[in-house]
């Protein structure tokens, strides 16, 4: 393939949607054909269990699927009986010519969720073990970095949004559900092709620009932001992957997206990011607390930690480099890199960031391993809602109704036969799936939460019942009650 992508027309598009719909290459169409064994398959990257369900079919889902889905060639008379514009595709470098038959040079796979139907346009995934090195401008496609991207971003309705490195569109396609107005950046000139491609596939409207990081929006402000950028941290001259690693030192590029991302919100606008950090001898969270901007809550959650022989074998084989001859070179400079900026291992997560304009921002960085409960996104739009609602003052909190997450179950565990359980657990169904031991004062008063009486007044039905002094059981439990609200356990009733 060239390394220029020259562009589909829109007609070009229009048709070649008409076509894909025609033949029925649809995610819901696919889904029902293939079954569960064959869609698990290509998730292992393994295309044997789609080809053997394909196995002596010649309808046009089977070839387009053959084609689009799994880069097999196609003899060429059956593509042209399939696509009315072959022409416009060759032209542009969608599909090329393999002797007699055509072969696609990008992969168009089914994607899509309850809101809307689509296909990606992307490069072809390596499937059945195919090691080979991306080309630079490689452009991914729906990626787990990416769909879950897609499961952190607020559903809320917003004016206008960014999708900050946009690769091959796919967050636009997301945002397009509740965003009126959507621009999506990337610095990788053929990724706008692809995603062009991408958007256009599925109707969507974006303003496609190209730059690096908040360059081509300067004079913009958005409601919400969305990036899952190019956070590997690689040494100089590394593999220059453009939809991985950008030319920042260490994880400079990723403090960048955090702490630049205040002039481009909007008042009251969220920034969602997936990424990863450089962990040294400071605490992580007091390292990405500098990347906050003033006038922002936070909410970051470390969800693994690799060290660094882990995260480099992890990304040399992204870049098709395992059993190379650089192998072994490549490996020692990235560690030596590690070793100089006193990078001792790296995390891996999500930050959620809100223009709150607080003067005593809230701020929050945990380390956070468990399952959650997806989407996740409400639990971020939470986490914000709550903050107002947590710093009442005491006498607005005691005057306040107040009611439990329907989602959250109790549990008492203890010895088998014992009279009293050893430990009673408040478990939230949703969200970040927390969980809390209350004790018995406090899970007394919030079980009695359901809107119908002040807090002040359980808390003194409580302490009546306990025979303690309503006062210290106030002070003892009013800040245990702020950390249930914060936390979504306790709502506004």
């Amino acid at each position: 393939m060239n390394a220029e992508l020259q562009p589909l027309t829109d007609e070009a598009i229009v048709a070649l949607r008409a076509d894909l719909l025609a033949g029925a290459y649809t995610l819901e169409a696919l889904t029902s054909r293939l079954g569960e064994s064959a869609l698990n398959g290509l998730v292992r990257n393994s295309s044997v269990p789609v080809v053997r369900a394909l196995a002596g079919r010649s309808d046009a889902q089977a070839d387009l699927t053959r084609l689009w889905l799994l880069g097999l060639p196609v003899a060429q008379t059956r593509v042209r009986a399939l696509h009315s514009g072959v022409d416009e595709l060759l032209a542009a470098q969608l599909l090329v010519t393999d002797g007699d038959d055509y072969r696609a040079a990008v992969e168009l796979k089914p994607y899509g969720d309850e809101s809307f139907s689509g296909w990606i346009c992307a490069d072809p995934t390596p499937l059945d073990g195919r090691v080979g090195r991306p080309r630079p401008d490689f452009v991914l496609g729906a990626s787990p970095a990416s769909t879950t991207l897609a499961q952190l971003i607020p559903r809320d309705g917003v004016v206008s949004a960014l999708d900050l490195g946009t690769g091959c569109g796919i967050q636009a396609l997301h945002l397009a559900a509740h965003c009126r107005r959507i621009v999506a950046t990337d610095l990788n000139p053929r990724a706008l092709q692809l995603a062009r491609i991408t958007l256009g596939l599925a109707g969507v409207d974006a303003d496609l620009r190209l730059g690096s990081l908040y360059e081509p929006v300067a004079d913009d402000a958005f409601d919400l932001i969305v990036t899952n950028p190019p956070y590997v941290m690689t040494p100089p001259d590394s593999s220059g992957l453009i939809y991985r690693e950008g030319v920042e030192i260490g994880d400079g590029l990723m403090r960048r997206v955090v702490s630049e991302a205040a002039d481009r919100l909007n008042p009251g606008g969220t920034l969602i990011v997936l990424g990863n950090w450089a962990i040294t001898e400071r605490a992580w969270g007091e390292r990405l607390a500098e990347w906050i901007p003033d006038g922002c809550d936070a909410l970051v959650l470390q969800r693994e930690v690799l060290d660094p022989f882990e995260y480099v074998e992890l990304w040399l084989t992204d870049a098709g480099l395992s059993g190379s001859d650089d192998y072994q070179r490549r490996y020692a400079e990235w560690l030596d890199y590690f070793a100089g900026l006193g990078i001792e291992s790296v995390g891996m997560g999500w930050l959620a960031v809100r223009k709150s304009g607080r003067a005593v921002p809230e701020r929050r960085f945990e380390e956070w391993p468990h399952a959650v409960h997806q989407p996740v996104a409400a639990a971020f739009a939470d986490f914000f809602d709550a903050i107002e609602p947590a710093r009442l003052p005491e006498d607005e909190l005691l005057a306040g109704f107040w009611r439990l997450h329907d989602g959250v179950l109790q549990e008492t565990l203890g010895r088998p036969g014992a009279a009293d359980p050893q430990h009673l657990v408040f478990r939230q169904q949703y969200g970040f799936g927390r969980a809390v031991e209350p004790g018995t004062a406090l899970a007394a008063v919030a079980g009695a939460c359901d809107g119908d009486l002040a807090l002040g007044t359980l808390l003194d039905a409580v302490a009546a019942i306990l025979e303690v002094d309503p006062d210290a059981l106030r002070d003892e439990l009013l800040p245990q009650v702020r950390r249930l609200i914060a936390e979504g356990y306790l709502l506004p009733a």
